[in-house]
């Protein structure tokens, strides 16, 4: 099998707990938001591995393979994080369908909310088919000759696929009509924030030319904002 079959068959069986939790929470298949929501994220997972942003096969092989040496081993709390707060993100909004939670929703918050997750969606693809080295995991992949990617969304931030993934995160209470589901997106963009700087930091002490493109390239997640 491919790398690319490998990693269909890896998001599919990662993807499906956090349908169920999404659709067991709410206690209801009927919800079309829901279903919004899960069309962008296959319908994403399948441009990126078998249509026009198909990813690099080594990138795909590199995320799916186990941490190899070099990983930073602070950023094994982030990873879990990660896991966790994309969890919550389903949890909570499905909880609020069921309980009633949150009232007086307007039509526009969900077309936001579905233009939010939509675009950091597609601005994640574009982040991760210009950058080959997009591990899952922090490490400077000397063994796949990692260099300073400065194309794409990288002439503008340095860490775009954070800022990308944030624009979503805040997309989601949105989309699915959860205010108490900013409870979870607030400290989710919060950890983005943190890792980027540690990330950063690593970055321009061991990888080289990372310090001069921080130089030309000033802001890390928003442009004339940080």
């Amino acid at each position: 099998m491919s790398a690319y079959g490998k990693a269909a068959k890896r998001s599919a069986v990662a993807l499906v707990p956090l349908f169920l939790a999404l659709f067991a929470s709410a206690g209801d298949l009927g919800w079309p938001a829901a279903w919004c929501y899960v069309g962008i994220v296959l319908g994403s997972s399948g441009l990126m591995l078998f249509g026009p942003f198909r990813l690099d096969e080594t990138l795909v092989e590199e995320r799916l393979g186990k941490p190899k040496a070099g990983a930073a081993r602070w950023d094994r709390i982030f990873v879990a994080l990660v896991g966790v707060f994309s969890l919550a993100e389903l949890l909570v909004p499905g909880f609020d369908r069921r309980f009633g939670w949150t009232t007086g929703t307007q039509p526009w918050e969900f077309w936001c909310g579905l233009a939010a997750v939509a675009t950091g969606t597609a601005g994640l693809m574009w982040a991760m088919r210009t950058n080959r080295f997009f591990s899952t995991v922090i490490r400077i992949q000397n063994d796949r000759g990692q260099h300073v990617v400065e194309g794409g969304p990288y002439r503008y931030v340095r860490h775009p696929g954070y800022a990308f993934w944030a624009i979503k995160t805040v997309g989601v209470p949105l989309l699915l009509g959860s205010h108490w589901a900013f409870g979870v997106a607030v400290p989710f963009i919060a950890m983005f924030v943190v890792r980027t700087a540690l990330e950063d930091r690593l970055l321009a002490n061991e990888l080289p030319g990372y310090s001069e493109y921080a130089a030309r390239t000033k802001w890390r997640l928003l442009p004339c904002v940080w």
